[in-house]
């Protein structure tokens, strides 16, 4: 079968290509706030409540949570931290639920739940997940963060209520405004 293709359409598909590379670009740019992070840093918190189980190595902090190390910043409603209690405290696991914000420089991004897996130096959050840098925005209903490299990867997965989605991820990027280059064909 034989087609031919029209410029006008030819032009379409290849600014369509050059946007999907650029807005790709812009999810690997997306979350470089968050790499480099230093997951071995004191982690400090602060709570209503806090119930320790020392048979479990677990804590439990509700009411209004905040949890900070090394300018990483992490709120919800309730956390749950794992610890090993070896020769000394080592906190390994921070599970949060109730509205979670992670934030980090000029980076935000907020979720249902998290888990910020300290050894791993991963954060995956799910259910109407948002990444957020100034004007750019990524919405998806899964979110994971590889503190290590900065890299950030948005999926459809788990899109619930809310702002889901329909299993899709949405975003908006700001473009830098340029002098149009017809002005300076206008001018020749």
């Amino acid at each position: 079968m034989n087609r031919s293709f029209s410029a006008p359409a030819i032009r379409s598909a290849a600014l369509g290509f050059v946007l999907t590379l650029v807005a790709m670009g812009g999810i690997e740019l997306h979350a470089q706030g968050l790499g480099g992070h230093d997951s071995n840093a004191r982690v400090d918190f602060s709570a209503s409540d806090l119930d320790i189980d020392d048979r479990q190595n677990r804590g439990v902090l509700s009411g209004g949570v905040t949890v900070t190390q090394a300018g990483l910043t992490v709120r919800s409603q309730r956390m749950i931290v794992d610890y090993s209690d070896a020769e000394r405290l080592s906190i390994s696991r921070i599970t949060a639920t109730g509205g979670v914000h992670v934030a980090r420089g000029g980076e935000t991004a907020t979720g249902d739940a998290a888990v910020y897996d300290l050894d791993r130096r991963i954060i995956t959050m799910a259910g109407n997940v948002e990444l957020r840098r100034g004007g750019d925005r990524l919405s998806g209903g899964r979110l994971v963060i590889d503190l290590a490299s900065g890299r950030a990867s948005v999926d459809g997965r788990g899109a619930t209520g809310g702002q889901a989605t329909g299993g899709q991820v949405t975003g908006s990027f700001n473009v830098p405004q340029r002098e149009r280059q017809a002005n300076e064909d206008d001018e020749r």
